[in-house]
């Protein structure tokens, strides 16, 4: 088993047992939820649901938490498309649509690169993360979100 294969084991088995709080933290405001197939996760957020919030971003944020991030929430689902000037670390963006499916993933964001990110079209919400984190934990195209901002969500905030 390469080493890559062996993270993800820890980590799942990690996260299983994180599995109950993740769940019962998942609709609050501050809190994102994710399932998927590799189970059940949960971020602390900061949210950015203003255009002066979504142009600020994580710029100037010289080090985050491991299971933190951010969520930008649009108005309606749009293309959207991202850059990293003035953010100083790595970041994964999991862009997700009006319902908080994953589209999308694109992993380790460079710090400071100008070249454009694109999400792709009828993109809502936006989570950004650590770099590698999303790999790491299993995140991909078809993980569910979970949010009070999210209306008609696939995953719910009243499911279990």
């Amino acid at each position: 088993m390469g080493s890559g294969n062996l993270r993800r084991v820890v980590t799942g088995v990690a996260l299983a047992g994180l599995l109950p709080a993740a769940a019962q933290a998942a609709c609050s405001e501050d809190r994102v939820g994710l399932r998927g197939e590799f189970g059940e996760v949960s971020f602390r957020v900061d949210v950015a649901d203003t255009a002066d919030e979504r142009a600020q971003g994580l710029m100037n944020v010289p080090e985050m938490p491991r299971f933190s991030g951010m969520l930008f929430v649009y108005e309606r689902p749009q293309p959207v498309a991202f850059w990293m000037k003035n953010t100083l670390i790595p970041l994964d963006m999991i862009f997700a649509d009006e319902a908080g499916v994953v589209q999308r993933v694109h992993a380790e964001a460079v710090p400071g690169d100008l070249t454009g990110i694109p999400g792709g079209d009828g993109i809502q919400y936006v989570l950004e993360v650590n770099g590698g984190l999303a790999a790491d934990l299993g995140i991909a195209p078809g993980t569910e979100m979970r949010h009070p901002s999210i209306d008609d969500a696939a995953w719910p905030c009243d499911a279990g």
